[in-house]
């Protein structure tokens, strides 16, 4: 599961960056806001990628996930983002579980 929600909070990481570029040149909010609310967001998606396998790691990563659909708030472009993000972290986190309940078995067979 470790590796899937990694994954997931690094292409987080990039996607919030690019749209932060576009929404910079499409919206009417200042720059500094944008880059405030991305720039917050892309440092919780890296630090949360160190901390996804120590424990509430997973519960911190649904708490970024509903923070990237507030900040919505101040940037509506990130409603969209945050909803989509937050069903890849719930997508992630489910087949991570399952992944790790096969290998486990497996691993339990093989002993």
């Amino acid at each position: 599961m470790r590796t899937l929600c990694a994954s997931t909070l690094a292409t987080e990481f990039i996607v919030i960056g690019l749209a932060a570029l576009v929404v910079t040149r499409l919206t009417d909010v200042s720059s500094g806001t944008v880059w405030a609310v991305s720039g917050t967001a892309m440092a919780l998606c890296l630090l949360l990628c160190g901390l996804i396998g120590r424990p509430g790691g997973v519960q911190l990563g649904w708490v970024l996930q509903i923070g990237l659909i507030a900040s919505g708030l101040v940037l509506p472009a990130m409603f969209v983002l945050g909803a989509g993000f937050a069903a890849l972290w719930g997508a992630s986190v489910h087949f991570g579980r399952k992944v790790d309940a096969i290998k486990a078995a497996r691993a339990a067979q093989t002993a």
